[in-house]
């Protein structure tokens, strides 16, 4: 039987986190690198934000830009991977777009873009991915609770989550005989800066509903990437970890 130490230690992993300049994608970028996986630090447009946490985590670190919309993105962040010998056995799909408005004003460009962004990136990079996942590996998709219970002005950015989900699960069932492990986290309401102000009724309305009665950290989601990369998970594939402090077991009625 393996150790905890061993069975949450990445120091043979190489693992793509995109987003990573992002809130959430810094937290997993962190928790990974202190697990000492060589982690690939991806960004389309938050260059100088992904070059400060390259600096951060150190040498192991390498930085990677590109839309991942795009079959063109995609084909140069997988080129500047090769070109660091960086042969991925692992991806944390955290990149998403999440804009507000309702569906029957919304403009097909619009649900386009949050389509694209939230859904064809995935299945773009995952595809890439498993070209170079020779040995086996581990992907982990980072989707929402919206996916499962969608708010009002939010329903092209649930639908989203909600294929992401599905998608994981295809994924998981073609490749498993690869020894590719595809998994997905919906996190809830997630603190960021400024959010209490930005967004005060809605803090307080999870506050108060909330089983555990904060909204959720980062390094919450962080822990739970951990964990589904790790040794500690190698017999799950498929399904969707809900991280959103106890909120999906409140009734609505």
């Amino acid at each position: 039987m393996q150790s905890i130490d061993e069975l949450f230690n990445l120091n043979d992993e190489r693992v793509l986190v995109t987003g990573a300049s992002g809130n959430i994608g810094r937290a997993i970028a962190r928790r990974l690198n202190q697990a000492g996986a060589q982690v690939a630090l991806h960004c389309h447009t938050g260059e100088s934000h992904a070059l400060a946490l390259q600096a951060e985590l150190g040498p192991g670190a390498i930085v990677v830009k590109g839309n991942l919309a795009t079959e063109t993105g995609v084909q140069t962040v997988f080129e500047q991977l090769t070109n660091a010998d960086c042969k991925l056995t692992g991806i944390v799909n955290n990149a998403a777009d999440q804009s507000i408005g309702r569906l029957a004003e919304l403009s097909y460009a619009q649900w386009r873009e949050t389509l694209s962004t939230n859904l064809d990136s995935i299945f773009l990079t995952c595809t890439a991915a498993a070209k170079h996942m020779t040995d086996g590996g581990c992907i982990v998709n980072i989707s929402s609770i919206e996916s499962l219970d969608p708010a009002t002005g939010h329903g092209h950015y649930a639908t989203s989550k909600a294929g992401l989900n599905m998608l994981t699960r295809a994924l998981a069932s073609e490749w498993g005989a690869s020894n590719i492990r595809v998994n997905s986290i919906s996190p809830g309401l997630i603190h960021r800066e400024g959010i209490e102000t930005a967004w005060p009724e809605g803090v307080s309305r999870w506050r108060d509903h909330a089983p555990l009665n904060r909204l959720g950290e980062p390094e919450d989601i962080a822990n739970a990437a951990l964990f589904l990369l790790s040794k500690a998970a190698r017999w799950i594939t498929g399904e969707n970890l809900v991280v959103d402090g106890g909120m999906s077991t409140q009734s609505k009625w």
